[in-house]
Order: C-alpha cells, then sequence, then structure tokens
C-alpha cells in the first residue's frame, strides 16, 4: 500500500493545543472529544463522496494526525469511483493487487480537507456546550436536597432570579416565604428540590418553603443530628408562620428536643432568624401513635388520645379551656398536628366529650389526667401555703375560681371554638 499523505503538523497541532486547553479550562474530556472528531470525519466523507461505508478514519490519539481510507474493490472497469478502483490504480500502492482485491485509498481531497476542518471546529464547540451542560447539571445534582448560597439577581415578574454561581435558578413566589423582600446582590440561602437536565440546560428547582429547607437548617445547626444521635422523624410547615418538628434520639444520654433547642435557644433561634420569624415547635416523636399525636398538640394540654392505626384516625379530648390552644389559629395547630402525625384528629372539649356520650371512652385517662393535675402543683415546694394565703383552701377551690374568671369569656367564645374545630377537623379529614 502507498505511503499515505497526511494532514499538516501545523494543523494537528493547533488541534492539539485546543483540545489540550479545552481540557484544563472548560473540563471537557479530550477522550470525548476525539472521539466526536472522529465522527464528524465521516459525516464529512457522506457529505463529500456520498457515502462511508467504506470508509475508515485512523488518528493518532497523541499527536491528533489523521488519515481518511477508503476500501475500494479492484476491478477492471471503474463504474464507481467511490468504491471503485481500477487494476492499474491499485498496483501503482501496491503491485501486489489482483482483480477482486480491497485495496486501501487514502481520501486526498483539499475540498474534504476543508471540510473536514471545519466540521471538526463545530464538533469541538457543540461537545463544548455539551460537556459543560453536562458538566453543570452533575455539579448541581450533588447539590439536590441540600441548602446552596445565590445572590439575587433581579426579578421576573413575580418571580426571582437567583444566580448559584455556574448557573441561575428562579425562586418562584410560592416557593418565597411570605412576607419576603430581596433586592439585587442580595445573597439568599435555597434548598435545592430537584435538578432537571433539559436541552436548554440545567434547570434548578429551588425552594424556602420546603419543609426539608427547615430539616437542612437543623443538620448544619446541631452536630447531634450530623452525627445520627439525633433524627428529623418528619416535619409538618406552614411557612412563615408555623413549623412543627418531630424528632428522636438514638442515644438515651441526649435529649432530642434539648440537642435541637440549643444552650438559651441559641440552635433554634438561628433557624428561626433564617426563617424570618418563624415560629418552631419541636416535640419527641413515639412509636405509640397516642402519645405521638398527644405531644404533637403541644402546647395544648390532653387528657387523653384513642388512636385508630387501622383508619389513621385518632379522637381526643382536651380541658374545655384548652380547646382554642389545641386547635390553633384558624385551626393551625390541630392541622399542623395532623400533617405531623399522618393522623385526621378529632378535637373535643371535655364538655362536649361529655355531652356527646364519648367520654366514658376517656374515664379511666381523665382519672389519670386529674391526678397527674393536681400531683404537678403538689411537687411545687410551698404551693399549698401559697393558695392559704390568696384565700383557696384546695385545688377544688382553685378551680372553681378559675372556672367562675374564665365562665363569661368562654361562652362568647363558644360558638367560635366550635366553628374552629369543625374547620379544623375537615382539614384533618381531607
Amino acid at each position: 500500500m502507498a505511503k499515505a499523505n497526511k494532514n499538516t503538523k501545523s494543523d494537528s497541532q493547533e488541534l492539539l493545543d485546543a483540545l489540550t486547553i479545552l481540557e484544563k479550562e472548560k473540563n471537557v474530556s479530550k477522550d470525548a472529544l476525539l472521539d466526536a472528531i472522529e465522527k464528524s470525519l465521516l459525516n464529512a466523507c457522506d457529505n463529500h463522496f456520498g457515502t462511508s461505508e467504506n470508509i475508515r478514519v485512523v488518528m493518532n490519539r497523541e499527536t491528533c494526525e489523521y488519515h481518511v481510507y477508503a476500501d475500494k474493490e479492484v476491478v477492471e472497469e471503474v463504474f464507481d469511483p467511490a468504491i471503485e478502483i481500477s487494476v492499474a490504480d491499485a498496483r501503482m500502492q501496491d503491485p501486489s493487487m489482483n482483480l477482486g482485491d480491497i485495496c486501501q485509498v487514502e481520501v486526498q481531497s483539499k475540498e474534504f480537507g476543508r471540510i473536514a476542518t471545519q466540521n471538526a471546529k463545530n464538533v469541538i464547540l457543540q461537545k463544548i456546550r455539551e460537556e459543560e451542560k453536562k458538566s453543570i447539571v452533575d455539579y448541581f445534582k450533588d447539590k439536590e436536597h441540600t441548602i446552596i448560597t445565590g445572590i439575587v439577581q433581579r426579578y421576573v415578574g413575580n418571580n426571582l432570579s437567583v444566580n448559584l454561581g455556574r448557573a441561575d435558578a428562579i425562586l418562584t413566589r410560592n416557593e418565597m416565604i411570605p412576607g419576603e423582600n430581596f433586592k439585587p446582590t442580595d445573597r439568599v440561602r435555597v434548598y435545592v428540590i430537584e435538578v432537571r437536565d433539559t436541552p436548554k440546560g440545567a434547570k434548578i428547582l429551588v425552594s424556602r418553603t420546603h419543609p426539608d429547607f427547615v430539616r437542612c437548617l437543623f443538620e448544619e445547626e446541631v452536630s447531634e443530628i450530623r452525627e445520627g444521635i439525633v433524627e428529623i422523624k418528619n416535619i409538618a410547615r406552614e411557612p412563615g408562620s408555623r413549623t412543627k418538628m418531630a424528632v428522636w434520639s438514638n442515644d438515651a444520654d441526649v435529649d432530642p428536643v434539648g440537642a435541637c433547642v440549643g444552650k438559651e435557644g441559641n440552635r433554634v433561634n438561628d433557624v428561626v432568624a433564617e426563617l424570618g420569624g418563624e415560629k418552631i415547635d419541636i416535640i419527641n416523636w413515639d412509636i405509640n401513635p397516642a402519645i405521638l399525636i398527644q405531644n404533637a398538640l403541644s402546647p395544648a394540654k390532653v387528657i387523653s388520645v384513642i388512636a385508630d392505626e387501622e383508619e389513621k384516625k385518632a379522637k381526643v379530648v382536651v380541658p374545655d379551656y384548652q380547646l382554642s390552644l389545641a386547635i390553633g389559629k384558624e385551626g393551625q395547630n390541630a392541622r399542623l398536628a395532623a400533617r405531623l402525625t399522618g393522623y385526621k384528629i378529632d378535637i373535643k372539649s371535655e364538655t362536649q366529650a361529655r355531652e356527646s356520650g364519648e367520654f366514658d371512652q376517656f374515664g379511666e385517662a381523665y382519672d389519670d389526667y386529674e391526678d397527674g393535675y393536681e400531683d404537678d402543683f403538689d411537687d411545687i415546694s410551698g404551693f399549698e401555703d401559697d393558695l392559704d394565703e390568696e384565700g383557696f383552701i384546695d385545688m377544688d377551690s382553685l378551680e372553681e375560681s378559675d372556672a367562675e374568671e374564665t365562665e363569661d369569656a368562654e361562652e362568647s367564645e363558644i360558638e367560635a371554638e366550635d366553628s374552629a374545630a369543625d374547620t379544623a377537623n375537615e382539614e384533618t379529614e381531607s
């Protein structure tokens, strides 16, 4: 076979230099580029010669020198020059060639060389874009379910364009905490929900209202969570208003609530500050659903809970004076407790439970509640003396006094409480 001509050393060196720079500066794989260039040379053959079926590209990946060969059949008379070669021409390259042999002929054409060079440039540019896009997608894929910091660029309608360094994201209005306002150049922390690979590049979905935004903030603040000692079991959140978080400790010597609150509340306060003052209730998670529901309704006191684990429904009785607190403003406390526990919660006051005939189910629990209620006061040193000084003989007289002082207020609020209870119960059942 005759010695093949090759592309000039300068062309090869320029290509090699370009690929080396791209690999270092753009983080684009040199091998991936060479694969694409080889493919582009075959495409150039298709365009120039009308076929690439009998074409073979040989490239030296160390020097970027390449040769393009066409396999042609040796024939007596040539009808298709793209796939055939005469005996005489074949023997000029290799004297041993005979009719029917396959002769490898290097493709030599200035026009083809120009097309090949342009194709290589286009491939390099396209591959750069593809590799950069892939690199960005991969980078942010690793950031999914974490918090990252960006710089506010501008508002796009009601949404916020945020620069995250290697890409931009849109923080939509419904993913912002109600009442939040940002201005250009502000630093903003966002939770990365998901990263999607689209034809236009990485689409990064971010949020400040997602429950896991709170989870990640506590992971940053609480070393016991990062170390796996304390677990966040679940979070229910109404952004900008209130969050309930259930926690559990894998170490009996570590109080999970105390660990999350921190000394003098420093840990939880840092989270609250990031959330713009959003209230956070941290409760103990429990495998017993009745105890979990009771904890979830905190800060309200609960007389008893009857939980149906199969139906995921619970009946709760609270003291009359705790009904409003248990339900919460516009049903929020009950609603968040339902989301946190996964139970539909029906809350009734003691009076409502008695009137409906359901209280008998809670009788034993109520006795325990009353005993515990009085024991709480008995444990306070000097409390009985203080009662006597104030004119109260015992706990019963104190309760009677409380009832008299609050009777008028309760009568004026009972309609509102019933309405709120109905609303909360409807929402927990939806």
